[in-house]
This record gives C-alpha cells, sequence and structure tokens, in this order.
C-alpha cells in the first residue's frame, strides 16, 4: 500500500516539476521523500533479531562487556558470511539457526575443556552459551520432544529404526531451534528401538 501511495505522490511530483512551481516543488519533495523513507523502514523492520543483534553491540560495547561483545560480533560474522556466501539477506529463522549452531559449537567445545580441565575456558564457554541462548527460542523439554516425535512417527507410519532418517527429517522441521539434534535423536532412537 506504501509502495502505491509512494507512486501517487510521484506522479503528482512530475506534474509539479513540468510546472515548475518552485513552492508545490519543495512541498511534494519533502512528501515523497517522507513515504520512500517510511516504506524502507518497513521493509527493513521485517529482520528485527539482526537489529537486536546491532543493538546489544553497541551496548556491550558501551558497557565493556567483553564477553558480550565478542559472542554478538561471532554471531554477526556468521550472518554476514552467510549473507556474502548466498548474496541473500537472511531472515530471524535462518539467524536463529545460525545461533543455535553456535552454540552446538560451544556445547562441543565444552567438553573438550572439560577433559584439559580448563576451568577459564569453560567459565567463558558458559557466559558465551547464556548470551547465546537470550536469543534462541525457549528449549523443548523432553517430554514435550516425546509428543512431537510420537506424532511424527503416526504420521509418517514409521515402525523400525530403518524409518529414523525419515522422522529425523520432519522432526527436526517440527521443532526446528526448540532442541538440539542430539536431544532428538536420542528421543527418536527410544521411541523406535
Amino acid at each position: 500500500m506504501i509502495y502505491f501511495q509512494s507512486i501517487e505522490i510521484y506522479s503528482e511530483f512530475l506534474k509539479f516539476v513540468a510546472n515548475k512551481n518552485s513552492t508545490k516543488f519543495m512541498l511534494f519533495t519533502w512528501i515523497f521523500i517522507k513515504y520512500v523513507v517510511k516504506y524502507t523502514k518497513w521493509k527493513e523492520s521485517d529482520n528485527m533479531l539482526k537489529e537486536r543483534l546491532l543493538e546489544d553491540l553497541k551496548v556491550s560495547m558501551r558497557d565493556k562487556n567483553v564477553v558480550r561483545k565478542n559472542t554478538v560480533q561471532m554471531v554477526r560474522a556468521a550472518i554476514l558470511q552467510i549473507e556474502k556466501d548466498t548474496g541473500n539477506e537472511v531472515d530471524d529463522a535462518k539467524i536463529i539457526d545460525i545461533i543455535a549452531k553456535e552454540m552446538k559449537k560451544k556445547k562441543d567445545a565444552m567438553a573438550d575443556f572439560e577433559k584439559a580441565e580448563r576451568q577459564d575456558l569453560i567459565d567463558q564457554t558458559n557466559e558465551e552459551m547464556k548470551v547465546l541462548e537470550e536469543y534462541l527460542p525457549k528449549q523443548l523439554s523432553k517430554e514435550e520432544i516425546k509428543e512431537i516425535v510420537s506424532k511424527v512417527i503416526s504420521d509418517v507410519g514409521a515402525t523400525s529404526i530403518k524409518d529414523m532418517g525419515i522422522v529425523m527429517k520432519e522432526a527436526k522441521a517440527k521443532i526446528g531451534a526448540g532442541a538440539d539434534g542430539k536431544t532428538i535423536n536420542e528421543v527418536v532412537k527410544e521411541l523406535l528401538g
């Protein structure tokens, strides 16, 4: 709707330019720019999580919170890399997937740090994971995952562990970032096995 209003105003703008009426020219220029800016802001607001990350980065830099700043920069770098590789702007759903992957990397690294008994890295990774959790949707409990997986199994008609791939694909699509793949895998094995 805003787009069509901009076109109508632009056509009026062109009529006044042809008449060279400077007062009306200035007025319609101002109105046209106002609508174009409004339309642009409306279109950009589709990506709220990206804007939130940028704002949180500014706040963490201002507060000199190094761990939070580094974590947010890491996520933004991953987002920018994907945008550069694909040539498309990522939406909030894709950003949540990126954050979930970063969380998985942190969990995997945590096991290595615990084996090496590096308490400093364990503490830092825990802090980074807390920051990442703020951007992820609420994690589902194992019972909630079991309910969803049971429904998927009945919908797909899976009967044995051989159908695990199909069930995993459907369950992952329904659950999304609400649980990590390892937990979903364990539940699927438990219900199919």
